[in-house]
């Protein structure tokens, strides 16, 4: 059980530090593409026409495959985190702005005139009322954007050991130990169904005013699978 633990001195980081440096990698970018999406999804709701163009520009850079990105981006961020999060940030898009968009879509217009009424003006009314209501929607996006991320940071390694937890695989290769592939593995699925678990904690805390059965049932428009396409596998 020690090898388990035992990380290679060339790797710089202890395991908390590559589970520090994996959450960093792997948040941040959804931080951003969450920062992005909430006021291009308000455009997309204000301007329907805008939501085709946008929802097609964010799949094809969705499957743009990461090394591509990395290619490009190395020239000007190098071998760096950076190179590493700005693909997880647009991956994000794919699944965020749908999510905000249905979210958004799905509140009552007898709330939205009673909000008008008040006088609330757009951007009041989007932060106040259309957002607050939308959070299931949001949450449910982010659950899946942030379970992604997690996996896909491992890429990193394929360009100067910037894949945090992910280096332990190729230093598995390197070292001819395979625990420590195991624990790459065992720890990534760990830390993606805590996050997943903080998600919806998170979605229930900000959420009282919802009846405890609507909770469990979220719309359809709201559930992962109805607003994304499957998460990419870790060695795109």
């Amino acid at each position: 059980m020690n090898g388990f633990f035992d990380i290679p001195s060339d790797l710089q980081h202890s395991w908390f530090g590559l589970i520090g440096l994996h959450l960093r990698e792997a948040l941040l970018p959804v931080l951003a593409g969450l920062v992005a999406a909430l006021p291009l999804a308000q455009l997309c709701v204000r301007f329907r026409w805008l939501y085709p163009p946008v929802l097609s520009l964010t799949t094809v850079l969705y499957a743009v495959p990461s090394l591509a990105f990395f290619v490009v981006l190395i020239d000007y961020t190098g071998q760096s985190e950076l190179t590493v999060m700005i693909p997880l940030a647009v991956y994000s898009l794919v699944v965020l702005v749908p999510a905000v968009v249905d979210g958004v879509r799905s509140v009552p217009p007898e709330t939205l005139a009673a909000a008008t009424a008040m006088g609330f003006g757009p951007v009041r009314r989007y932060v106040q009322v259309q957002l607050p209501i939308a959070v299931p929607a949001i949450i449910a996006g982010l659950r899946v954007a942030t379970v992604s991320s997690i996996s896909l940071v491992s890429v990193g390694m394929l360009i100067g050991n910037q894949g945090a937890l992910g280096n332990l695989l190729h230093a598995a290769t390197v070292y001819h130990r395979p625990e420590l592939a195991v624990n790459s593995v065992v720890t990534t699925a760990a830390l993606a169904v805590l996050a997943d678990g903080a998600l919806v904690l998170l979605r229930l805390l900000l959420t009282p005013w919802m009846p405890r059965g609507a909770r469990r049932r979220t719309p359809r428009a709201a559930r992962p699978d109805a607003t994304a396409p499957a998460p990419k596998e870790a060695g795109r």
